[in-house]
This record gives C-alpha cells, structure tokens and sequence, in this order.
C-alpha cells in the first residue's frame, strides 16, 4: 500500500488550470484498481491520494506522471505502509 502525499508548490489557479488532466489521470487509475480513495487537503494545500502495489519503483513512476507533478505545480511524497489492520469488510479491496 502507498499514501501518495501531493503539496502545491504554485498558486491555485496554477493547480486549477491542469485540474481537467489530472481528474482524468486519477479516474484511469481507479478503473485501472491501483486507487482506492483521494482527496484534497485540508487547508487546500495539496491532495492525498491511497494506491495499492507492491512496487516502489512502479508507484513513483505513477506519481510523476501525474499532470500536477508533470505540470510542476505539485510535488509528491510517495509512502510506502504494510497494511496490517483493516475494517471489517476492506479487505477485498487491500
């Protein structure tokens, strides 16, 4: 499992004119099954995005290639976790 922690590094109307792109972005992972659940921040500093993998490597890839990053409006800090607890009924999707 990984916490894809995404930080604004331009103004907002920066991060908004690549917003398009980078819905489209996330919905080709969902249907992909790589994410499970995003958001924004709170302040609106930047997003959160839980992906599931096993590969460093292969998630940092995903990660760059996301339009905020690739558009340099954002960063990404890529945390890799073992989930070892869930809620009962989460597991299929870990």
């Amino acid at each position: 499992m990984f916490v894809l922690v995404l930080t604004y590094v331009k103004p907002l109307p920066e991060v908004d004119a690549l917003m398009r792109e980078h819905v489209a972005w996330l919905d080709e992972h969902y249907e992909a099954g790589r994410f499970l659940v995003s958001g924004r921040r709170i302040p609106r500093t930047g997003g959160v995005i839980l992906a599931r993998g096993d590969d460093r490597e292969e998630i940092e890839a995903l990660a760059a290639s996301d339009p905020f990053v690739s558009g340099g409006v954002a960063t990404c800090e890529v945390i890799q976790f073992r989930a070892s607890q869930t809620a009962a009924g989460l597991d299929p999707l870990l």
